[in-house]
């Protein structure tokens, strides 16, 4: 899918800075309008200097799934890049093309769109190459990841209705018996409602309030008991 985007031209040329060596410079297109593909970009970079490797990312593939769904079988591209030989011309194209007509003409194709050009300081094809293989490796993870979960769901779904069937099949046979079918019930605890939350805490409050009350008329009554005890035994000693 990667292959479909890139026009590597590594044919040597004739140097556009002879007697010193050239640095290559690349930009980065943010906007490729539809139906762009690498050799019309090539085309059309070219006359302002000598253009090196060309790669356009292509869409998502759950977006082109879905235009091949709508009967649409072209593969557009998101954003690109683009090496020149010289890194001077690099920073040139992206200073005078930047938000500039992509046609010269009215009547050529992309006149409507507007270059989205940067130039990106410091930055080398490998970079690119690095990104490019790293995104490939979390694509293929996602794709591992979601075909595993697939296979998940539809064994869970196969195994319910093997269930199924053989429940069903047990029930038949006991109603042939004249046995009456065994109904399994689920029960779950659901949730409490907060008026329910309410209602519990007051009756629990409740329950406290009534346990308290409780010991200290337990309390009360072993106090006069004891008032009582020692009344009787200082009354007959003062009797004696």
């Amino acid at each position: 899918e990667m292959e479909e985007g890139c026009d590597d031209d590594s044919t040597e040329k004739a140097s556009s800075c002879p007697g010193q060596r050239c640095v290559p410079g690349i930009i980065y297109l943010g906007h490729i309008p539809p139906r762009l593909r690498p050799k019309h970009l090539r085309n059309m970079l070219s006359p302002y200097g000598e253009v090196g490797r060309v790669f356009l990312q292509p869409e998502d593939h759950q977006v082109r799934r879905r235009k091949k769904k709508s009967g649409l079988r072209r593969c557009d591209f998101t954003e690109g890049w683009v090496e020149f030989r010289d890194k001077r011309v690099a920073k040139k194209v992206a200073a005078s093309l930047h938000n500039t007509p992509m046609g010269t003409k009215k009547r050529q194709k992309y006149y409507s769109d507007l270059w989205s050009i940067k130039y990106l300081h410091r930055f080398q094809w490998t970079h690119l190459s690095e990104r490019l293989a790293y995104e490939q490796t979390v694509l293929q993870q996602r794709l591992r990841t979601e075909v595993s979960q697939a296979k998940r769901e539809t064994n869970f779904y196969l195994n319910n209705v093997d269930k199924s069937a053989h429940l069903e099949k047990l029930r038949k046979k006991s109603k042939q018996e004249g046995q009456p079918a065994e109904e399994r019930t689920w029960d779950f605890t659901q949730r409490q409602t907060e008026e329910e939350i309410q209602m519990r805490k007051k009756r629990k409050k409740g329950s406290v309030t009534q346990k308290h009350l409780e010991k200290t008329r337990l309390i009360q009554q072993k106090s006069q008991s004891n008032v009582s005890l020692l009344a009787k035994i200082f009354n007959s000693s003062v009797a004696d």
